[in-house]
């Protein structure tokens, strides 16, 4: 039987948490409630942590994280409750759904009504945009709007989907982030045979080798990248990439921006790379970045999921003289969590993805938890998990 008390980890300032119990929701007929198996620690939740809490800036979509908060939006557990109509229509593909199934969530809740709703299919461009985990306070009921908590309310505009048989929790909480890789399909949408865009074959330079980053080394290698390079200043994420496809490696640690450049160009006869896609979070790495890239050559920036701050490019050098292609991609489509996970799964003997958890901890321990997540010499993706078990590593 279930407690009608529910453990959360509630972030009431940068910087700052506590565990609070809050009242197991009501549940509607469209809606449901989810168990926490897994949620992430995301680098939005970090950005948060720091206080660079603006989203989608100077958009109409701009928010301001509403503090207090439970964070975490990489969700993967079990079906708890369900309404009789959100059994039959809330999951995204129509698969019917029942109280003990698994099921990942995408954290996004669009309008329906606005512009690009009804014009772009709303992702991630709906003017009203709101996300788990980011957009809700925890005041108000039904509280439980982010996934560090023991239980998570599914609201009936959410979209939910069936994990397949086989995929363990540690592999299907990547699902989010995994979608989030549609960046380099975005990237195929470019590739003429004139030369733009990801060809098979291209050169793919990653930068930061973090949990998205990773991930993005892995499926540049399913897409048929010829050469990936993978940048970071942790020797631990380096070695994992290598693990998850990367064929070279350069350290951000004891090198310089020029060095930096030069090897990159080094790898690829004197032109740069056909592809870079920014994962660091970082504003500072998009100038790096840009000088990698070959004329013609296409820029991703992904990785700045937050205000932090202006930089500086040079637009004839940078943009307009190599005829660059930069693509700001703020989120993921629904879409791609079926295919994403179907890649998971049927890539999870060829690669080692069960070592992309390296840490684990209950709710209660979200401090540990943070910790670690920022300890990058030693972890790659951090969770918490429900049920106030032990912490593991």
């Amino acid at each position: 039987m279930r407690n009608n008390s529910v453990s959360a980890a509630v972030m009431t300032a940068p910087g700052h948490f506590e565990v609070r119990q809050f009242p197991y929701p009501e549940v509607s007929a469209a809606a449901m409630v989810i168990e926490l198996e897994m949620c992430g620690i995301c680098g939005t939740d970090k950005h948060t942590f720091r206080g660079e809490t603006v989203q989608y800036a100077g958009t109409p979509a701009e928010s301001h994280t509403p503090f207090p908060l439970i964070p975490g939006h990489e969700i993967v557990g079990r079906v708890a409750e369900i309404g009789k109509t959100a059994a039959q229509s809330l999951e995204f593909s129509g698969q019917p759904l029942a109280v003990g199934d698994r099921v990942v969530m995408c954290p996004d809740i669009l309008c329906g009504k606005c512009w690009y709703c009804r014009n772009t299919f709303g992702f991630p461009l709906c003017q009203n945009i709101k996300g788990y985990g980011n957009a809700f306070s925890c005041d108000p009921a039904p509280h439980l709007m982010g996934g560090w908590a023991d239980y998570i309310y599914v609201r009936p505009d959410a979209f939910v989907f069936k994990v397949p048989d086989g995929l363990d929790a540690r592999i299907a909480v990547m699902t989010e982030l995994m979608a989030v890789t549609y960046n380099l399909d975005k990237a195929k949408e470019f590739y003429t045979m004139g030369g733009e865009g990801f060809g098979s074959g291209a050169t793919v330079v990653i930068q930061g080798t973090g949990p998205m980053g990773l991930l993005h080394v892995l499926k540049a290698h399913i897409l048929g990248a010829g050469t990936i390079i993978a940048l970071d200043r942790s020797d631990f994420r380096l070695q994992m990439a290598r693990e998850f496809g990367a064929d070279h490696v350069i350290s951000v640690t004891g090198t310089t921006q020029a060095e930096r450049v030069q090897a990159v160009r080094g790898l690829t006869e004197g032109r740069g790379a056909d592809v870079i896609v920014e994962c660091t979070g970082e504003a500072a790495a998009i100038p790096e970045g840009l000088e990698m890239a070959r004329r013609g050559g296409t820029y991703v920036v992904a990785g700045v999921f937050a205000d932090v701050g202006d930089i500086a490019i040079n637009p004839h050098r940078h943009l307009l003289a190599n005829q660059i292609r930069l693509l700001g991609m703020t989120n993921h489509p629904p879409t791609g969590y079926v295919n994403s996970m179907k890649l998971l799964n049927k890539f999870q003997k060829s690669f080692p993805l069960d070592k992309f958890v390296t840490h684990a901890f209950p709710v209660r321990e979200v401090d540990a938890a943070m910790a670690a997540a920022f300890d990058i010499g030693r972890s790659m993706k951090v969770v918490l998990t429900g049920g106030g078990g032990s912490s593991a590593t």
